[in-house]
């Protein structure tokens, strides 16, 4: 029987999550497939979009797939809001919040949300944010245990506080740490509960 394989990643800014373009080839725009030489069938588990950083799982099979997206896996993210959310907006993302899912309104599931005092210190992004002089911003940590398309940041902007960075730091019990932007290590399996 063929052994799987399984690896954890640290997506970049501006890398897209998968391994082949589907369509135009954009410029300037990486993917998965070019961090490492993975095996064939690899396959992201969930996604991060272009813009968002962080912890992605990779894996050759599909029931190690479909146990990381269960909604029994909880998945951390660390976001930079544009401005300083109120206890309002937390309490609203906490709670749940409507945001838009395929053109019909969605209820997301209660989720863990605070402030991050101090912020987090990542390294510089390729493309800068933006600078101070826009207002001030502030860094929010969300556990969802959930993933729908780009559900953070339309979570946080239906709360009143568009996303400027994203960073998924865990999922399950897998931590970036210091996973530096662009690693791939491979393990025997996901530490996921």
């Amino acid at each position: 029987m063929k052994k799987h394989r399984h690896f954890v990643v640290h997506k970049p800014y501006g890398f897209l999550s998968q391994f082949i373009y589907e369509g135009k080839r954009k410029k300037n725009k990486g993917l998965l497939g070019e961090l490492f030489d993975f095996p064939e069938g690899t396959m992201a588990i969930g996604r991060l979009d272009e813009d968002s950083e962080g912890l992605i799982f990779l894996t050759t099979d599909g029931k190690t797939s479909h146990a990381v997206r269960s909604k029994k896996v909880e998945k951390e993210y660390y976001v930079q809001l544009d401005g300083i959310i109120t206890d309002e907006a937390l309490d609203k993302l906490k709670n749940g919040i409507e945001i838009g899912v395929n053109g019909s309104k969605y209820m997301t599931l209660p989720c863990n949300a605070f402030r991050l005092t101090p912020p987090p210190t990542f390294p510089e992004r390729t493309r800068k944010v933006r600078d101070d002089r826009h207002g001030p911003t502030c860094w929010i940590s969300i556990t969802i245990s959930e993933g729908k398309n780009r559900q953070v940041r339309k979570m946080t902007a239906g709360a009143g506080f568009p996303t400027l960075r994203l960073f998924r730091i865990r999922i399950g019990n897998t931590k970036l740490e210091n996973l530096k932007a662009g690693a791939v290590i491979e393990v025997d399996h996901f530490n996921i509960h």
